[in-house]
């Protein structure tokens, strides 16, 4: 049976009918195809990379793979299908060993374009080579690829990296210039899809937890320190770090054809930014796919793990990245059409626009599947009926249930917690008709864990008030979770955080709301700003405007990204 599709969204205004602005729910259907083949490519190893690190003569290198095949995307702005692998450290001969495994991949074959890159969280990251993995057919009799090594490619690669190698070469630190990937692709089975017109990844399952220590001394947030660290030097306890969380989570696809979601175009500049055409365009474009890979920012402190499918120890894993129902936390969220669920933590408290935007989530993408917000509720009696449903069974909030954060450490099972998800998103609008299917797709990935989902329009009073106990609720928990901080100057570096660290060890810093703090951050960035535009001229200094070591431009841009966020956020008259 064809899967029912709701109709594109219309507002009724004064007895008649407006078509909203462009975008939003698209019906367009998925061309039709027969089922592919489920295809498992492992990239097992790399031999000889370049050096990119001078003081190690090493590398921190990591795959970022992309499939084509000759089936016809539904736009010609959707994402091509890619996977990250995770970092190896300090390596020029990694073994990832990293499995990935793709449904409806068609007969007539496939090119795995494989770029391996050298990871630099202060910089961008390197290209160290390019390999192409290509297949002309397949079947279910295919022989398939068993670890072949295929010569990495120079072009398009970073010239200072390969330097570096021939540098080794010389003095006798590496063997030769000439680097492989080893990779094997193997057919499992027939898709049993009723249509094959797309690819799409259906595992295995990964989790990934970023930190921002930057970002969290700007939020004021910090990680507990619950193993009671002590100082070496004064015998005290330490105290926590700054570090803002984001996190990504890879669900088992498909997701549901329905759930096909275009950028709102509310205002003309709109098209322009997420097709970064025109000078206003690419700006804007650039600047937000910055802020998503500051968000998301790839470090040695990041977690990467590895699930093989949905289960029980998948969704504890997501409860714990969310912490439970700890502190009254609210999460603002993107689910691309690869199923890969990114999100992090928002609210008004944090001060910046950015964290609320799905732009930024989705990393400026023209279609997702699905956006919005959600937050954890702990359940009293597991095993009863919600309300909805005409059952008796209190959440915490608004009732105050035993068993949960902060008095006592949180509860395990995820029966005991309810996910409550909604579609709350001006960037794209999501049809709150699919809000049951979204339903459906989170239960199969998230085993044991409740879900309710609410519609921003039509249950609008009761999501406020919902949300409105989370806020309230946060006012007298998450005193525990989230903490303020102290600037004492207009830009942070390791050294000033290292600095900030030290005086609040020795109780030198005040305590101050973070309102505050943000604002002596913001205006201390335009005096620094107007200073350098009154009295450096880049004709007579021999840095011009670039500082000490930094730029100006860059500094300006975090600012300037920010007010941009704010007027698209103004501009489209509803949270995105």
């Amino acid at each position: 049976m064809a899967e029912q599709r709701p109709q594109p969204h219309k507002t009724d205004t004064g007895g008649s009918k407006k078509k909203d602005p462009e975008g939003g729910f698209d019906d367009t259907p998925v061309p039709h195809a027969p089922p592919g083949y489920t295809v498992k490519f492992t990239f097992h190893r790399a031999n000889n990379l370049p050096l990119a690190d001078i003081n190690t003569f090493s590398a921190d290198p990591f795959i970022v793979a992309q499939l084509s095949t000759a089936l016809p995307p539904r736009h010609r702005e959707d994402p091509a299908l890619t996977l990250r692998t995770p970092t190896i450290r300090q390596n020029t001969d990694p073994i990832w060993d990293c499995e990935w495994i793709v449904a409806n991949v068609p007969a007539s074959g496939f090119n795995l374009k494989c770029r391996i890159y050298d990871e630099d969280p202060a910089d961008h990251d390197d290209r160290l080579g390019n390999v192409h993995v290509t297949a002309a057919s397949i079947n279910q009799n295919w022989a398939g690829i068993h670890e072949q090594a295929y010569p990495i490619k120079k072009r398009m690669v970073s010239k200072r990296a390969y330097a570096l190698r021939a540098v080794a070469v010389c003095l006798g630190k590496a063997h030769h210039m000439d680097g492989t990937l080893t990779v094997s692709v193997e057919v499992l089975a027939k898709t049993e899809d009723e249509n094959g017109g797309r690819v799409y990844t259906v595992g295995p399952q990964f989790w990934i937890r970023h930190y921002s220590p930057l970002l969290g001394r700007l939020l004021g947030q910090k990680e507990p320190n619950n193993e009671g660290r002590v100082s070496r030097r004064n015998g005290k306890q330490k105290p926590q770090k700054y570090n803002f969380q984001s996190n990504q989570m890879q669900l088992k696809g498909p997701v549901p054809e329905a759930m096909y979601h275009r950028y709102v175009e509310f205002k003309p500049f709109v098209k322009s930014m997420f097709t970064a055409q025109g000078v206003r365009g690419f700006i804007l474009s650039k600047a937000l796919h910055h802020q998503h890979a500051r968000v998301y920012n790839f470090d040695s402190a990041t977690e990467f793990k590895v699930i093989p499918s949905p289960c029980q120890e998948f969704t504890q894993k997501f409860l714990e990245l969310v912490h439970f129902d700890q502190g009254g936390r609210m999460f603002t969220y993107v689910l691309t059409l690869d199923a890969l669920f990114r999100f992090t933590e928002t609210g008004k408290e944090f001060g910046i626009d950015l964290l609320s935007k799905h732009t930024m989530h989705s990393d400026v993408a023209a279609y997702v599947a699905f956006s919005g917000e959600f937050f954890i509720r702990r359940l009293k009696h597991k095993d009863r009926a919600p309300p909805e449903e005409g059952g008796n069974d209190n959440s915490h909030p608004p009732t105050d249930t035993d068993g949960g954060p902060p008095e006592k450490e949180a509860k395990k099972d995820p029966a005991n917690y309810e996910l409550i998800i909604d579609n709350d998103s001006g960037t794209y609008r999501p049809n709150a008709k699919l809000l049951p299917q979204l339903k459906e797709f989170f239960s199969a990935n998230f085993p044991g864990l409740q879900i309710r989902t609410l519609d921003c329009q039509g249950e609008a009073e009761k999501m406020e008030a919902m949300k409105h106990e989370q806020r309230e609720r946060k006012k007298r928990e998450g005193e525990a979770v989230v903490y303020t901080q102290l600037s004492r100057t207009s830009s942070m570096s390791s050294s000033d955080e290292e600095e900030l660290d030290r005086l609040e060890e020795q109780g030198e810093m005040d305590q101050r709301h973070l309102r505050h703090e943000v604002q002596r951050e913001a205006e201390a960035r335009v005096d620094a700003i107007k200073f350098h535009a009154k009295e450096f001229n880049p004709m007579s200094h021999h840095e011009g405007w670039t500082g000490n070591g930094r730029a100006v431009g860059q500094e300006g841009e975090g600012v300037d990204s920010q007010n941009t966020e704010r007027h698209v956020g103004t501009e489209s008259g509803a949270k995105s």
